[in-house]
């Protein structure tokens, strides 16, 4: 037999040993079983506390297990996933308990009923009434300020990715970033000091304009970015062809990055749909029925929330966390619609 025959036959020692799969989750039953234990011996009673003692011994125990078997090296690696990890449960924690206990709590009184009926007559101290008229208020609030909103955000964002150069463009950037930034209620007391100026009573669609004003810089920074995925030699082709620049826009540009734009609205909606200091400065609340957002006093579902809470009685409470749970769901659809409407618009590769 030759020599490199026998180096052939004979195993190879250049591959590093390594864990099972099975190891990680080995390692954080331990972890949670070590945490409880500790937890229960030092007089512990928070889950908190647990599952935070739990995370540190399942980091230190990935490092220990893996250093001993796999090397330094690899063991650094995994702590890092580790990290990675416990990072995403422990954001995960107040969701799920945000989404447990408003379902829990909202599910009492949401039926029909609640969904068809106002307060009226009925004091917050009693059982019965709905939000019907926050919803109605709502939706008429949001649909307002995004025809107001999105559209001067999209001509925005259009005017800063193809035209924009120079101090204008600077400038509304600057603006832009400026007002991503500004509390909800600056909007609001801003257009309140406009409706005292003309001796305006408050109503719907001053909330409207409030809402808008939080909208538009989401839109704008949204539809640039998408704007800017756009290849430039869509643009060049369009041009080489004689087209002019605004129908390039018009017909390829915007075309091609639609479905990043209508989810930049829905999300901008969804951010928007549960403001309640411009409401509450502006609109500021009905118990009754009002369908016309240019006149008089408006309810809405974050303003009727608050509200309800603020009775501080047992029924007024269930009505809010219902009405919460509504609030919740109607996000929830939003943010469903922007993923469905991205996917459908999404380029497709291949045939």
């Amino acid at each position: 037999m030759s020599t490199a025959a026998a180096y052939a036959k004979a195993p190879s020692n250049l591959r590093a040993a390594s864990l099972p799969k099975w190891s990680s989750w080995a390692v954080a039953a331990g972890a949670i079983a070590l945490g409880v234990g500790i937890s229960f011996a030092a007089g512990l009673h928070s889950s908190i506390q647990w599952a935070l003692i739990a995370a540190i011994l399942h980091v230190l125990g990935t490092y220990g297990v893996a250093a001993r078997v796999e090397g330094r090296r690899q063991a650094k690696d995994r702590v890092v996933t580790s990290l990675v990890w416990v990072a995403f449960l422990l954001a995960l924690v107040p969701l799920v308990s945000l989404v447990w206990v408003t379902v829990a709590r909202g599910v009492k009184v949401l039926d029909p009923y609640f969904l068809s009926h106002s307060m009226g007559i009925v004091q917050d101290s009693e059982t019965g009434g709905g939000i019907y008229a926050a919803v109605i208020g709502s939706l008429e609030q949001v649909g307002l300020a995004t025809v107001i909103g999105a559209p001067v955000g999209i001509l925005t964002a259009i005017y800063l990715v193809e035209y924009g150069r120079g101090r204008l463009a600077k400038a509304v950037t600057f603006f832009v970033d400026v007002m991503t930034g500004i509390p909800s209620i600056v909007a609001g007391l801003f257009i309140l000091s406009l409706m005292l100026i003309f001796d305006m009573q408050p109503f719907g669609f001053a909330g409207s304009l409030a809402l808008a004003i939080l909208m538009m810089p989401v839109v704008v920074r949204s539809t640039e970015e998408m704007l800017k995925l756009v290849p430039n030699e869509l643009r060049e082709a369009s041009l080489a062809l004689g087209v002019p620049k605004w129908r390039t826009i018009l017909k390829v540009v915007v075309p091609t990055s639609i479905g990043g734009i209508t989810t930049g609205v829905m999300l901008a909606i969804a951010r928007v749909a549960g403001e309640t200091a411009p409401v509450l400065l502006l609109v500021f609340g009905n118990p009754f029925i009002n369908n016309n957002p240019f006149e008089g006093a408006q309810a809405s579902l974050p303003l009727y929330i608050y509200q309800q809470y603020a009775s501080g009685n047992d029924p007024a409470f269930d009505r809010a966390w219902a009405a919460a749970l509504t609030l919740i769901a109607f996000v929830m659809i939003l943010n469903l619609v922007a993923r469905g409407i991205a996917r459908w618009k999404a380029p497709k590769t291949g045939r």
